[in-house]
């Protein structure tokens, strides 16, 4: 298992979080997901600039030299979600993939 924090950054940064915005941004994660991302679990949480999440990714068997990294899967995940969840597109700013 990886596990991956990111961020999503808000479009506009306000006092408290929407009611039920960690749902909705983790139900666009899922709904977005295919089985080459891994994602096993997610958590969110909500601050007043942006929502922070970890993703819980399975740990890949194939060829390190042909496999995405974790933070490559996630990063995909969370664009793809972020172009296709009007949610996600509207209240956030889009994902930007940070070395760490």
């Amino acid at each position: 298992m990886e596990i991956v924090y990111a961020s999503l950054a808000r479009r506009l940064a306000a006092g408290l979080p929407p009611p039920g915005e960690t749902a909705e941004v983790l139900d666009a994660l899922w709904a977005h997901t295919t089985p080459d991302d891994g994602l096993e679990h997610a958590s969110c949480r909500p601050e007043s600039d942006r929502v922070d999440l970890l993703l819980y990714l399975l740990t890949r068997s194939d060829s390190a030299a042909v496999a995405p990294t974790p933070i490559h899967r996630a990063e995909a995940l969370l664009s793809r979600s972020h172009r296709a969840s009007p949610v996600l597109r509207d209240r956030y700013l889009p994902p930007r993939l940070t070395a760490v």
